[in-house]
């Protein structure tokens, strides 16, 4: 149970407050999913403007892809520059809280010095030993998802509360409160092989790894609100046979509903409009 006043970019999370939306979007070409990638001024500023009309309560931006089963490494001078572009035409465009989605500390400084209000680690501060550094000097939200660099064994419902827990205590130690803090469970970052280093290694099944964690949301979370991200991801894309991400928005749609249903406070989603209306629905249901 949640039993502190959570804020991220001023916006109530958790509790009694309503399922709260993060749009994405994505800046890096060699993504997973191309019907997210915007590189143009005009692509980005259109991209905004309908996840904002769509109802989003944040936007997250990515630079780079860290899709496990991609080689996808690109260059911090590369994903600053993709990261800064489009932050300065979001603020140019629009009012929305922006989440910048990096685990590398010199792209987080960039954004944090260009008034982003939220870093979302999907390394959980794991990742680069300088992150802790930016943190404790620039103070933002945070979102910490489970990540180890280890090969993670056993319960992985257990394992994935454990890994969070360590990482907010990096946040703790980094002078961060618990108020600005949500926790992610990494869907989609757990996994047997990789071609990157921004998952997290398991010798069971990632497919039904990934199904035990949307089960066991409320395990997880603790007393912080969580986001839960598994918009057109490759669990999906397993269970209903479809390669293509753009096929996936049926299991997409059913896998937020659940989500909510079991504690999801917050959906980060490609399918803003479809999620809202998802949320609404699964919301009615569980009164």
């Amino acid at each position: 149970m949640i039993n502190h006043v959570t804020k991220i970019a001023k916006v109530s999370i958790g509790k009694s407050n309503p399922v709260r939306i993060m749009g994405i979007l994505n800046t890096s070409p060699e993504s997973f999913y191309k019907k997210s990638v915007k590189t143009s001024k005009t692509m980005i500023k259109d991209a905004v403007k309908k996840i904002e009309d769509d109802g989003a309560d944040f936007i997250d931006v990515g630079g780079m892809s860290t899709a496990p089963y991609l080689s996808t490494i690109i260059s911090e001078k590369i994903e600053s520059s993709r990261i800064l572009n489009a932050i300065k035409i979001i603020q140019d465009h629009s009012n929305i809280p922006i989440s910048v989605d990096t685990c590398r500390s010199h792209v987080a400084k960039v954004a944090l010095e260009n008034n982003v209000e939220i870093i979302n680690d999907i390394s959980g501060l794991k990742y680069d030993e300088q992150m802790q550094k930016i943190i404790s000097k620039y103070h933002p939200d945070l979102i910490l998802c489970a990540f180890s660099k280890s090969i993670v064994k056993g319960n992985q419902v257990e394992k994935t509360k454990q890994l969070i827990e360590q990482s907010l205590k990096i946040a703790k130690k980094s002078g961060i409160s618990s108020q600005k803090i949500v926790v992610d469970p990494s869907i989609g970052f757990f996994r047997k092989t990789g071609k990157g280093p921004f998952f997290t290694k398991i010798s069971s099944d990632w497919v039904s790894r990934d199904l035990s964690i949307i089960q066991n949301l409320k395990k997880i979370k603790g007393k912080f609100p969580i986001l839960v991200s598994v918009s057109n991801k490759s669990f999906i894309g397993s269970i209903l046979e479809k390669e293509d991400p753009s096929d996936r928005l049926p299991g997409t749609i059913a896998a937020e509903t659940i989500s909510v249903l079991n504690g999801a406070d917050i959906i980060r989603t490609h399918n803003v409009a479809s999620a809202k209306d998802a949320i609404s629905i699964a919301k009615y249901l569980s009164k």
